[in-house]
């Protein structure tokens, strides 16, 4: 079954920045939204940026202003970029892929830390 490959987290000081990169380990069929999800410790899952296929975005608050999200049709990849980071951007980032027919693809997940 088709997953999808995150990769880029790491260890960073508050103030870096990191590049998240988001795509699938085999074939897929056309993919309507793609998003980026964080889930800190002891917290649930939360919608940090989203993407259409037409390149409509969407972003928390909390990430507005220094979190950027773009992908590569072509490519079926999704990235993130995160500038200014904080400690509280802390947490494991997991990618998702929504298909035409809804049908939803996840990542396992990378591991962002931020030191303060």
């Amino acid at each position: 079954q088709v997953q999808l490959v995150e990769s880029g987290g790491g260890l960073v000081q508050a103030g870096g920045s990191l590049r998240l990169s988001c795509a699938p380990s085999g074939s897929i069929g056309s993919i309507n939204v793609m998003a980026w999800y964080r889930q800190a410790p002891g917290k649930q899952r939360d919608l940090v940026a989203g993407i259409t296929r037409g390149g409509m975005t969407n972003y928390a608050d909390s990430v507005k202003g220094r979190f950027t999200i773009s992908r590569d049709n072509a490519k079926k990849t999704v990235y993130l970029q995160m500038n200014s980071l904080k400690p509280e951007d802390t947490g494991v980032y997991y990618c998702q892929f929504v298909g035409t027919y809804g049908f939803e693809y996840w990542g396992q997940g990378t591991q962002v830390t931020v030191s303060s």
